[in-house]
């Protein structure tokens, strides 16, 4: 069925079958068959159910409706309506200044983990609250556990560094009466990501991560220039945002960037190997893929994904390994998706 809030739904891409250690770039990237945001949305419908939006639409150079991505509060007004008609999200803002995350990649992250785990499961998607999922760095918009939840209805325990962030992410869970699906603990140690943060019966069947992408403040700044040159927004007579999206320090760079976070990552998930089946994290630049790939098998990682994605011209992808042998992932099926008879 076509979803009513798209004029002109895209062509779908087939369902993903094998997942290669690393695959190759597609000829034009589009969005997982089961994204919701496929196409051109129909803004009249979106209007409708969120009013506040109306007064944000503009045409772009194609004359299409769309919105000024570089009105921060535009962006934040149409998450909220995105979040409403899709995933029956009523109540959802964050703090100024935090990260406000494009939701269709977001979504398409999730769908593609969703493959991982039915590749083990004869082809079928484990689904419902039994499925438990860690997203590290959940932030203020908590954007992952209320798309996964919406979706797949899992279960989510999201974790930051950040107060204000988790403060943000539990009264949107709260105002959307999602307590008892959507939790949070702080990570009290920020030299750490993963040390000290699980209780040692806690496992988890995905975890998953967008990381800090870059090394200072200054790179975070050149990033987004650059993606304003890309979008046609740099206008010297304009006054744009700082930042892309906006973001907190802590969820747009680090010490060492996306690379020395990740291999940290890796090796800190060596020390709950058995707590969690799949692990997972974005990874932005292509040319950290070697040294992921060297750090995985330092840990002693028995599996590992690179997974390719992709909207319009935007290329992304996310690496998963596990420490479980394909005995162990059967037993971990049978104990956790397997329905009591």
């Amino acid at each position: 069925m076509t979803n009513p809030l798209h004029t002109k739904p895209s062509r779908k891409k087939p369902k993903p079958a094998q997942h290669a250690p690393s695959a190759a770039p597609r000829e034009k990237a589009t969005l997982h068959p089961r994204n919701r945001h496929q196409g051109h949305y129909d803004f009249p419908r979106l209007i409708k159910s969120s009013p506040e939006l109306g007064k944000f639409v503009i045409l772009n150079p194609y004359g299409k409706e769309s919105i000024d991505f570089a009105n921060p509060a535009a962006v934040r007004v149409f998450n909220r309506a995105l979040l409403k008609a899709f995933y029956g999200i009523v109540h959802w803002d964050i703090p100024a200044d935090y990260l406000c995350p494009p939701i269709p990649g977001r979504a398409d992250y999730l769908h593609f983990l969703a493959d991982l785990l039915a590749e083990r499961n004869d082809g079928v998607i484990p689904r419902g609250a039994s499925v438990t999922a860690l997203d590290i760095g959940t932030g203020a918009n908590c954007i992952y556990p209320l798309i996964g939840q919406g979706e797949y209805g899992w279960s989510f325990l999201g974790s930051d560094i950040d107060k204000v962030a988790l403060a943000s992410a539990s009264t949107i869970v709260k105002a959307n009466g999602l307590s008892k699906s959507i939790g949070f603990r702080e990570q009290s140690n920020r030299k750490h990501i993963l040390t000290g943060l699980l209780e040692p019966d806690e496992r988890f069947d995905i975890s998953l991560c967008n990381p800090p992408f870059h090394a200072s403040a200054e790179e975070a700044l050149r990033g987004s220039q650059r993606k304003w040159r890309a979008l046609g927004k740099a206008d010297p007579k304009r006054k744009l945002p700082v930042l892309n999206f906006g973001g907190q320090a802590a969820e747009l760079w680090c010490e060492g960037g996306e690379a020395r976070f990740v291999t940290q990552l890796i090796t800190e998930s060596a020390q709950v190997a058995q707590q969690v089946l799949w692990f997972s994290t974005l990874v932005s630049k292509a040319s950290n893929l070697p040294l992921i790939q060297s750090a995985l098998k330092k840990a002693g990682a028995v599996e590992s994904h690179t997974i390719e994605m992709g909207q319009g011209q935007k290329q992304s992808r996310f690496v998963a390994w596990t420490f479980q042998d394909k005995a162990r992932q059967a037993a971990w099926r049978s104990e956790r998706w397997t329905p009591s008879r």
